[in-house]
């Protein structure tokens, strides 16, 4: 890593389609082969050498905010609990908190290998500084990606639409500036500053990963849980 990097972590969503296929828990404590999605994504972090993280949760989730101290006694983690009216809201609510410079966000329900977010984190920050990076990946299997089109060289031409050439993974490294225009841009949800940073000709780049699972959904479950059986049967194989 070329230079620190403070993480944060969204967390604060609802879980409403999952809870429509039964989960009746907090979104972030939803198990993929038996590890919450919290866990997972702070230890993904950990791995890539970022170790000065802020996570954001719903209010109601001190469950949540419980479950963190006590399975990471000794990291350096900022718990935030707030009701936030969207990804955006809560995206300004920990860039508050976090002293200035990149930062490095993730949501908490993008499902990923270990190896591939750490080969975003190399990948990001050895980037421009003044770049915003974007983790892009091929699988889709969304109901409401949000597609990216790109240049050869990987700046970032166009965000939105009905297609492109990939789709956002979940995780960015927003510069510095970027943070502070996000003050006043003029969005809604995280995806619409993206878009506006791309439409005020920002420089934005995009990271191609693997394949990320996006979990939203019960089925979405099962498609992480294969994957990271199809990664423990490979390791098994080559030791």
């Amino acid at each position: 890593m070329t230079a620190p990097v403070f993480g944060a972590i969204l967390a604060a969503g609802e879980g409403s389609r999952l809870r429509s296929d039964g989960w009746d828990g907090p979104k972030p404590l939803v198990r993929v082969a038996g590890v919450p999605l919290i866990e997972h994504a702070i230890s993904n972090f950990l791995a890539s050498g970022v170790t000065r993280l802020a996570i954001i949760f719903s209010d109601s989730e001190e469950d949540c905010a419980a479950f963190v101290r006590s399975r990471f006694p000794g990291a350096e983690i900022d718990i935030l609990l707030r009701r936030t009216s969207s990804s955006f809201e809560s995206f300004r609510a920990l860039s508050a908190r976090i002293p200035a410079g990149r930062i490095l966000f993730s949501t908490v329900d993008g499902w990923w290998l270990p190896e591939d977010f750490a080969g975003f984190v190399r990948a990001a920050v050895a980037t421009p500084a003044d770049s915003t990076v974007l983790a892009v990946t091929r699988f889709v299997d969304d109901e409401r990606p949000l597609w990216v089109r790109t240049r050869g060289d990987g700046a970032v031409e166009a965000l939105g639409g009905e297609g492109g050439d990939c789709v956002t993974a979940g995780a960015y490294l927003f510069s510095a500036r970027a943070r502070e225009l996000a003050a006043d841009a003029p969005a809604d949800r995280l995806r619409e500053f993206l878009h506006w940073l791309v439409r005020q000709e920002e420089p934005v780049r995009a990271v191609s990963v693997g394949k990320v699972v996006d979990v939203d959904r019960g089925r979405d479950v099962a498609v992480a849980e294969e994957l990271a059986r199809r990664r423990s049967a490979s390791a098994e194989t080559s030791s």
